[in-house]
């Protein structure tokens, strides 16, 4: 925004300094005359004849302004050459944190995130402030490099149907005998890959800006639901599915939690053991949150790749040779949900084998009655 030019806060402090100088030095002076006026007499008082002799001159009130009146304006004088001097000096030295803290603002604003502040001294409130500054850079150049993986990636991931699909016309184009039937469901596949992929960067998209109304949800009914429709898939593969907890209340968008629970219990089903597998679904209520936990039987799993999980496209070895391989946003979209609706999302490796995600949610406020 464009701003007509000012004078600086330097200059500004230094005027404060003097003036308030200025002003002390005439309350003092002001004092200083009042107790003239108070003990200098009228007139010259009479020397008594027994009194030894002086010298000395008597002041009195007619002579006291010619003689004050000069040597005030030399102190007023004095007095303002140092505090313009001085303030000046203080000023400098009280805003010198500020300045770097400009230009480290105007270095991020190039684009250079990487440059801290790392303002030294003890703490007060420009320290304060270069450390929140610090602390926001760090989190946005965490944020611009996590965007940008998750822009490389998805064009990657979003390029992989395109260019299958491009050989398969290719394919049969150059080989009018070929089997049309076989390239159809295969074109079929793909471009259903390439939908599901897309509809779930704008659900990703819709999460981070939180742009959806909040209604009241019950993690139970929406447990039951995804149950329901994963069913199937979890007979094929010989995985059962135990649902149990109570009502759990809270507010949020019944589409996107729906989606999460949809793929909690996905995840569950489809990276679980070949045959004999379970899946336990249960929702509690805890002071002042809700909980749905999704826990599943599977490989061991380490420790270090459970943070890996929740990140675009990142899939464990074991994924990507299954049929189920998914998109690798499934973690990510629950992720991004559960911060969108103000939760806590948890994986913890069971020392059996699977793994067990805990989503915590602020519960629902109780409704008033009447």
């Amino acid at each position: 925004m464009d701003r007509r030019p000012g004078p600086s806060v330097r200059f500004k402090l230094t005027l404060s300094y003097a003036g308030f100088l200025m002003l002390a030095g005439v309350l003092l002076l002001a004092a200083v005359w009042v107790f003239l006026l108070r003990y200098v007499p009228e007139r010259a008082m009479l020397i008594n004849p027994d009194d030894r002799p002086t010298n000395g001159v008597f002041p009195v009130r007619s002579n006291l302004l010619d003689v004050f009146a000069p040597r005030a304006a030399a102190v007023l004088a004095f007095l303002l050459v140092i505090g313009l001097v001085g303030g000046w000096i203080l000023a400098g030295r009280m805003l010198a944190p500020l300045t770097r803290i400009t230009e480290a603002t105007r270095t991020a604003t190039s684009g250079s995130l990487s440059h801290r502040i790392r303002l030294p001294g003890r703490e007060d409130e420009f320290r304060e402030l270069a450390d929140a500054f610090d602390a926001m850079l760090e989190q946005l150049e965490a944020h611009v490099a996590e965007q940008r993986r998750f822009a490389a990636n998805a064009s990657h991931e979003l390029r992989t149907p395109l260019a299958v699909s491009k050989t398969l016309l290719d394919v049969a184009r150059a080989d009018p005998t070929s089997d049309a039937h076989d390239i159809i469901e295969r074109l079929h596949s793909v471009n259903s890959r390439a939908i599901d992929l897309t509809e779930a960067l704008l659900l990703l998209s819709r999460a981070d800006q939180r742009s959806f109304s909040r209604e009241a949800v019950d993690l139970s009914l929406l447990a039951e639901e995804a149950t329901e429709t994963l069913l199937p898939l979890a007979e094929r593969r010989g995985v059962t599915i135990e649902t149990s907890g109570d009502l759990a209340g809270t507010m949020g968008s019944p589409t996107l939690l729906l989606q999460l629970t949809m793929n909690l219990v996905h995840n569950a089903v489809v990276h679980n053991l070949p045959e004999l597998g379970t899946v336990w679904v249960s929702t509690g209520v805890r002071p002042g949150t809700v909980v749905l936990t999704v826990e599943n039987t599977g490989e061991r799993i380490a420790s270090q790749l459970v943070p890996t999980l929740t990140e675009p496209f990142q899939r464990g070895t074991e994924r990507v040779h299954t049929d189920h391989a998914g998109i690798g946003l499934g973690l990510a979209i629950v992720e991004r949900v559960t911060q969108a609706h103000d939760g806590t999302l948890t994986l913890t490796p069971r020392s059996e084998g699977g793994l067990r995600i805990t989503v915590e949610l602020p519960a629902a406020p109780p409704r008033s009655g009447g």
